[in-house]
């Protein structure tokens, strides 16, 4: 075929953004969009070219054979069920973040997708398309940074009001979302975290409950890490701090690199550290340091477009590579899911984790859950300060 015709399954603010991203791409024609509210989808169609068909199913978009692909764009507990009636059907899946709510559900969408290697499953991890994040990850690969001993990454950029969560019936409830700023906020960051370094084996993290909003999910999140090889790493992140920040601090054996404010500051030493300790005969010594502003290229500005141009590519050509591999996804997701039981259960966790203890735990937060979600809002939407 010359062009993937996609479908978008879901068109709240993130499939909205989406329905222009699909036009922008020579390759790909909008051949369908699909919402179970009516009205919305009647809307929003609106913005599609004259015949792109509307759907209010997702049985009825999958079996109408007017797609190839689909872009699943909908709360976190539909990605597993639609992901895998997609794959039975032939049909490719591009999943927005996360994967799944739990590690056990994505493991799910993994078995089903082996069923079918002939399609491509992709997931929307725009953040590793950022030319900052490409270096550090070159950078990492290369051994710039010697053997790293410790990272911290603080993201307290992800400011939400009150009324962000009140803009859905769904939004921070263990039943409609599974999760708080770990499953909504901050995927991109962990899946970065364990695309730079790899999973750690153990954390223990300081979870709290609703901190800064009247919601039932995490909102703060403070975590130690472990890793196989003896290095440490420090992860912190919060809906309810202002202005906050998205600061990443490495810290190696030939220097420690910062990066804040989309600039990668490395300071090097001209030898390594440790070769340095053991052989300097000073007490209280010292060491020459280069202090590098490392160069990046220009971002493209589109980084949902071109995850989905790459996803497109990947469907004409079985040899052209994904932005990110749906299997990846599961990482992440593991990463949250063990901070959360770590933090709610006030022990320390190893990974892999124990997949039925926390789906356990998660479902007695369900079945036990008190907490009554104010009336639905309607939110002023702004979806610039979020990218």
């Amino acid at each position: 075929m010359d062009k993937v015709r996609i479908g978008i399954i879901g068109v709240g603010n993130m499939g909205t953004s989406h329905i222009t991203s699909v036009q922008n791409i020579p390759q790909a024609e909008l051949a369908a969009i699909c919402d179970r509210d009516r009205a919305r989808a009647d809307e929003k169609v609106k913005l599609a070219p004259a015949d792109c068909r509307v759907f209010y199913s997702v049985d009825d978009l999958l079996d109408s054979g007017t797609v190839d692909a689909v872009i699943i764009s909908v709360p976190h507990y539909d990605h597993t069920p639609i992901a895998i009636q997609a794959f039975e059907k032939g049909i490719h899946v591009l999943c927005e973040k996360p994967v799944a709510v739990t590690k056990s559900r994505a493991q799910k969408m993994i078995d089903a997708h082996a069923k079918h290697p002939e399609l491509r499953f992709a997931l929307m991890f725009n953040q590793r398309t950022r030319q900052a994040h490409r270096k550090i990850k070159q950078m990492i690969e290369n051994g710039e940074f010697g053997k790293i001993v410790r990272v911290n990454w603080t993201v307290t950029d992800w400011f939400r009001s009150q009324s962000y969560y009140d803009s859905g019936s769904w939004r921070a409830t263990w039943a409609g979302e599974g999760g708080g700023v770990l499953l909504n906020q901050c995927p991109h960051h962990l899946d970065l975290f364990q695309w730079f370094f790899g999973l750690p084996v153990k954390v223990r993290s300081t979870v709290s409950i609703g901190k800064y909003h009247d919601i039932e999910v995490e909102d703060d999140v403070n975590t130690y890490c472990e890793f196989a090889d003896g290095s440490t790493g420090n992860f912190i992140t919060s809906t309810g701090e202002f202005p906050g920040t998205n600061r990443l601090e490495i810290s190696g054996t030939r220097g420690r690199m910062v990066f804040e404010d989309g600039v990668i500051k490395f300071k090097r030493t001209e030898v390594d550290v440790n070769e340095f300790c053991r052989s300097t005969p000073e007490s209280f010594p010292s060491m020459d340091t280069w202090n590098i502003v490392v160069p990046t290229r220009k971002d493209t500005g589109h980084e949902h477009q071109d995850v989905i141009e790459a996803f497109v590519k990947a469907v004409l050509d079985p040899k052209a590579k994904l932005v990110a591999e749906g299997e990846e996804g599961i990482r992440s997701v593991e990463f949250g899911n063990a901070m959360l039981y770590s933090g709610l259960k006030g022990e320390e966790v190893s990974i892999p984790m124990d997949t039925v203890k926390f789906d356990a735990m998660l479902d007695d937060l369900i079945k036990n859950s008190k907490f009554q979600k104010k009336e639905v809002k309607e939110a002023i939407v702004d979806m610039g300060n979020s990218f």
